[in-house]
């Protein structure tokens, strides 16, 4: 048995579960809010009495965002869970209380324990909530060489508790929320304390707890992505789309899509499938008749609407060639892999030794080669390798590609070997 499991078992006995001996052979408990399901925070009154409890409370904070995706515009939050001791369980509705900044400056300094953090992190921020210094237990689970990361599966194999399922991709803006998506989204914050402290545990035995700080500071401190770059070249099925002219309809398609997604607040999804702009893009059609015909565009699609998506196509056939867009997004960065073995055969070499030394010292370390170093910091060294080889020359490029210490520590030397094989 791990430590881990060890700590686990600790845990399971003093939260009511069975004793350690049977860990591995009585049934999964299925675990129940210790307070029950906490009333629903939606106005100033009841959020200032929250901020008050949660400053009180002591040690870290768990923390959790629901947001609306596949429903909504965005991906702004539509519930806050908190957990905290002394504190107890709160659910916070963004929608009533838009700014929760008393709560964020309340945690001021205060770690914040999340499950996948940079999935929450920016819809927080854009209600108030930035942490300081925080735990990612899923991230935590991939260094410490977990095979399933999802709360769920994390929850069960280190707790030995099941959550409840079935309501992660619902549609959280809906008003009131029932009460059993309240129950699961209370029970996501329940435990998260406990698995943080177990995990801390397995990944100070395995000697990687000062590699999960970095991360975690990594993320604390990262500011806010810019805004993406030609968003519509992301369209599901782009590859298909070859000529500038059916690219600018791919554009025109997906620019009004999101106008109106936006005006509406709902997924662009809902109002138009990527499936259909690329159809129409490869089509060309010339009339609305043409364009009723296609995957997408029939059926319960009125005429009107019909009209608004055939103006876009038409805007995309009048543009001049000076302003149709470019084959492919200009990059800062390496071309495809894929291009390398004709453009820089040399490279090509370089890449794959060190993708291949990567693989193994991840597979040594127990943990993802991604989490490791980024395929995207291996691909920029290997295209442009330092002149002059070495480990200082080659340390000093990762960093400056952005990977933490404790990265350049461990692949330094791989990295080094597998370039200077290659020379």
């Amino acid at each position: 048995m791990t430590d881990a499991q060890e700590t686990a078992a600790d845990l399971r006995t003093t939260t009511g579960g069975g004793p350690p001996d049977d860990v591995d052979k009585a049934p999964i408990p299925l675990l129940e809010p210790r307070e029950g399901i906490p009333p629903v925070v939606a106005d100033e009154d009841a959020l200032a009495r929250v901020v008050a409890a949660f400053a009180a409370g002591t040690g870290p904070v768990a923390v959790d965002a629901e947001r609306a995706s596949g429903y909504r515009y965005g991906q702004r939050a539509y519930l806050v869970q908190l957990r905290r001791e002394g504190a107890g369980s709160a659910l916070v509705d963004p929608v009533g209380c838009p700014d929760l900044s008393p709560l964020g400056e309340a945690l001021d300094g205060t770690e914040w324990i999340l499950h996948a953090a940079t999935q929450d992190l920016p819809c927080l921020r854009d209600i108030g909530m930035v942490p300081t210094s925080l735990f990612d237990t899923e991230l935590a689970g991939r260094l410490a060489g977990f095979p399933r990361v999802g709360l769920g599966a994390m929850v069960e194999s280190v707790l030995g508790y099941a959550l409840e399922k079935g309501h992660s991709a619902v549609d959280w803006s809906t008003r009131p929320l029932p009460e059993p998506w309240l129950r699961y989204a209370a029970l996501d914050v329940e435990l998260l304390v406990d698995l943080r402290d177990a995990l801390e545990a397995e990944l100070d035995r395995q000697g990687k707890l000062e590699w999960a700080r970095q991360e975690f500071d990594a993320i604390a401190s990262a500011p806010p992505a810019p805004p993406r770059k030609d968003p519509w070249r992301r369209t599901s099925g782009m590859h298909k789309v070859r000529r500038r002219r059916q690219m600018a309809v791919v554009r025109e398609l997906w620019e009004s899509r999101d106008r109106i997604a936006q005006r509406r607040d709902v997924s662009p999804g809902k109002v138009l499938s990527d499936a259909a702009i690329v159809e129409a893009a490869l089509a060309l059609p010339s009339h609305v008749h043409a364009l009723s015909a296609l995957p997408g565009f029939g059926q319960r699609m009125g005429r009107r609407q019909l009209e608004q998506w055939m103006a876009a196509v038409d805007r995309a056939r009048a543009l001049p060639e000076a302003e149709l867009p470019q084959p492919g997004a200009a990059s800062a960065g390496p071309p495809p892999p894929r291009s390398w073995a004709d453009k820089d055969p040399a490279a090509a070499a370089r890449l794959s030794a060190a993708r291949a030394a990567v693989s193994a010292l991840a597979e040594q370390l127990n943990l993802p080669q991604e989490n490791l170093i980024t395929p995207d910091t291996v691909r920029r060294l290997c295209w442009e390798p330092p002149k002059r080889l070495g480990a200082d020359t080659v340390a000093e490029a990762l960093a400056g590609h952005g990977a933490r210490p404790w990265q350049i520590e461990q692949v330094t030397p791989v990295l080094v070997t597998a370039l200077a094989v290659t020379a």
